[in-house]
């Protein structure tokens, strides 16, 4: 069990670590040979060319003694874009991200300042823990542990614990209000996208007379005659993706080979053609990539005209674009046809959005796959527990001592000691859980969601599932009880509930460690970006050629929301379960919040660069998970108390649960509907609006390659955009239908839709 020594310590290591690698951060981004590594927004936007706009540079390192000595200056230039600017530089979706953190900045530093006023010397002026048998240290004296059975001092924590409930709601509520005000005032503002004319259609039945271009075309014209202007149909072209993704592989390493062979012209490069390059025959590198892409550039072809002429190749499904946002709304938001299994709408991502592999996987069965993922993750969250469980012991003073006998003598010595108890459980945690992310993602992938956002969403949902099972009650459970091993041999079973109500609230210096590891340290790590650094200059020095090779070198990445949200998640759960029973922790967390504040807002500015923009329609997740960790704070605290046979107080807590789910369906009713429908009424005004400043305008040329997919975008087979300019007028229905069956009226025209 970490000390208060062994938590000084960790503390003093996680600082100097996250000071190391801010200090690192601030001297390399000012270097000129790393402009495009701690600055690539700037560039993909073209508002950044070189990095001799910045100061005085030479070559490649910064001769400007005066930039070192503000180096500092990145933390103010981060806090002063305002957020509306912010926004348009860089998507509502990294603003409102933004937001998580100022929200647990404005929940926990009122709850810290409360918790430590009232809470702190309610529980240090006692002396229960020296009068009981457990294992204890100095810091659990801070705890709810050291409030001696049947105290009227739980009075205290009754009344902390609806003060804090009521002001994470305000709080909630007061962000929730904002945040939808946000979203429809960006999409009532922003510019014209697809996605906004765009709808979704899946499970299009199969007609014997019509391909599904024709199909789609005959059933909008019918059921929407006034709104529809134009159709994509989807095709199967994974396995063409997959051979321009080879393609793309092979013409990087002949770049390489080519480069490599115009510095030494003596010397032509070899390779192996087995496994890895490392077996095989030895042949030359630029011929051998050179016929590999001849090859593959045959495939390609013969792949290509598979895919637009064989009707095999065609899906199901279709992007359906209209000639206002008010139809696309009618469209997305109603059903179809008296079959509510066919014909399914829903809003289109937006293009760079899509995820396009799952567009092929058959709508049937979804269900199927989403059922065996659901089984797989259910048999991972609990089997992960026991590596989780064996680490956790294994890191502790007492594991290592069973499992390592020959290491007592260097385990005990003071710093040694006090490193295992205060760093490693939080460092093993934290190493244990790199793979996870991945792990979800592909979950998720193979769920069959149709959009990046959705994917991040879903795999974030499991990943706070994940952090609640195994890391929270994983190491409360097994940690506590292993601490207590002894005692629970020792004592009768009715005594066990009570030493577990003492033993818990004791596992809070486990989870200080893992913030300061994980929150203190992985955040400042993240602004250094060593793995970016390191990848482009091996990529500027063995492939670039030229500007555009040294832009697509930049790897700017994102927010990555499935990592990040969870994370953020355990850190509102363990303030609010703690909040009242170890206070000591809140501070911790603040740090968290502030320091993540500042460094994400910088990278948001300067580096990330969004795959997509989804308007915050992750926030009622968000907000969705705030309150279950307020009602698992509210039932932990119930079943603390009632070990602590506080009979008078705790019937009291009952409510406080109730009344938080009533919150939370009273700001579902209110405000969720703002992330889910686009109302009509807003999708009138900007139609009205946008009509009225460009009479003109051509939406079918717009609109009509918007959602081709990647592989054709460049290539010859695109169909030119049509500028003939739509009208208002009724078209007759083209079909080929030889029954009246689904037709109200027969066709003169007959007309289809190519992938």
């Amino acid at each position: 069990m970490a000390t208060l020594q062994d938590i000084v310590l960790s503390a003093a290591i996680n600082i100097l670590s996250a000071l190391v690698f801010l200090v690192l951060f601030a001297i390399l981004r000012l270097q000129p040979f790393n402009d495009r590594v701690y600055f690539p927004k700037w560039y993909l936007k073209g508002l950044r060319t070189s990095p001799a706009q910045s100061g005085v540079f030479a070559n490649f390192v910064n001769l400007d003694w005066r930039s070192y000595i503000k180096f500092w200056t990145w933390v103010p230039d981060a806090l002063r874009m305002p957020e509306l600017e912010l926004i348009d530089h860089a998507g509502l979706d990294s603003a409102v991200y933004l937001r998580i953190y100022l929200l647990g900045l404005k929940i926990f530093v009122p709850v810290t300042l409360l918790a430590w006023s009232v809470l702190v010397p309610v529980h240090w002026t006692n002396s229960t823990l020296k009068l009981s048998d457990v294992t204890f240290s100095d810091i659990d004296k801070l705890s709810i542990s050291n409030v001696p059975i049947g105290s009227q001092r739980f009075w205290t924590h009754t009344v902390m614990a609806y003060a804090f409930t009521f002001w994470t709601c305000y709080t909630l509520q007061k962000e929730y209000a904002k945040i939808a005000e946000m979203r429809l005032h960006y999409i009532s503002s922003e510019r014209r996208r697809p996605d906004q004319f765009t709808v979704l259609v899946r499970n299009i039945p199969p007609d014997t007379d019509e391909s599904v271009g024709e199909c789609v075309e005959h059933f909008f014209l019918v059921n929407h005659p006034d709104h529809y202007l134009t159709h994509q149909v989807v095709c199967n072209a994974n396995r063409l993706a997959d051979l321009v993704k080879q393609k793309k592989s092979k013409q990087n390493w002949l770049d390489y080979y080519q480069l490599k062979y115009s510095r030494n012209p003596s010397n032509r490069p070899m390779k192996k053609t087995g496994f890895l390059g490392l077996f095989g025959e030895k042949v030359d590198a630029i011929d051998y990539q050179t016929a590999e892409i001849e090859t593959l550039t045959k495939e390609i072809d013969a792949e290509r005209g598979k895919v637009i002429n064989d009707p095999k190749s065609i899906m199901p499904a279709s992007f359906v674009s209209f000639k206002s946002r008010w139809g696309a709304a009618v469209c997305a938001q109603t059903q179809q046809s008296r079959d509510p299994t066919i014909w399914l709408t829903e809003w289109a991502p937006e293009p760079r959005d899509v995820y396009w592999e799952n567009l092929a996987i058959p709508f049937v069965s979804l269900t199927i796959r989403r059922l065996i993922i659901g089984v797989a993750f259910f048999f991972l969250t609990f089997f992960f527990m026991i590596p989780i469980t064996m680490v956790q012991t294994m890191a502790s003073i007492e594991g290592l001592e069973k499992r390592a006998s020959f290491l007592k003598g260097v385990i005990e010595v003071p710093f040694i000691k006090s490193f295992i108890q205060g760093v490693l459980p939080g460092l093993a945690l934290k190493i244990f859980l790199i793979f996870l992310p991945t792990i979800l993602m592909i979950m998720s992938k193979f769920e069959g969601f149709l959009s990046i956002s959705a994917l991040e969403r879903r795999s974030a949902s499991r990943y706070y599932l994940f952090n609640f099972v195994n890391v929270f009650l994983g190491s409360i459970i097994a940690g506590a009880a292993f601490e207590q091993l002894n005692t629970f041999i020792h004592q009768s079973a009715n005594d066990i509930p009570k030493i577990i109500g003492v033993a818990i609230p004791m596992k809070a210096t486990f989870f200080i460690t893992y913030i300061m590891v994980d929150g203190w340290a992985g955040v400042a790590g993240e602004v250094l970006r060593l793995k970016p650094l390191i990848i482009f200059h091996l990529k500027n020095f063995f492939l670039v050629k030229t500007e555009k090779d040294r832009e697509e070198a930049m790897d700017p990445g994102s927010l990555g929301f499935n990592t990040g949200e969870p994370q953020i998640q355990l850190y509102f759960l363990l303030g609010l379960v703690y909040a009242v029973v170890t206070p000591l922790l809140l501070p911790f967390i603040l740090i968290f919040f502030g320091l993540a504040y500042v460094v994400f807002r910088h990278q948001i500015i300067n580096v990330y660069n969004q795959e997509y923009e989804s308007s915050a329609a992750f926030w009622p997740d968000v907000h969705g998970r705030i309150v279950c960790a307020l009602v698992i704070s509210q039932l932990f605290l119930m079943g603390l108390l009632s070990t602590k046979e506080a009979a008078l107080s705790t019937p009291l807590l009952i409510a406080l649960p109730v009344l938080t789910i009533w919150f939370h369906l009273f700001c579902k009713g209110r405000y969720e509907p703002a992330f889910i429908r686009y109302p009509l009424q807003e999708a009138m005004m900007k139609d009205t609006l946008e009509r009225a400043r460009d009479p003109k305008v051509n939406l079918k040329a717009y609109l009509q390659n918007a959602y081709i997919h990647p592989v054709f975008k460049n290539s010859d087979n695109d169909e030119d955009a049509d500028d003939e300019k739509f009208t208002g007028e009724t078209e007759l229905v083209p079909t080929k239908r030889q029954s009246r069956r689904n037709t109200p009226a027969p066709s003169k025209v007959s007309g289809g839709s190519s992938p």
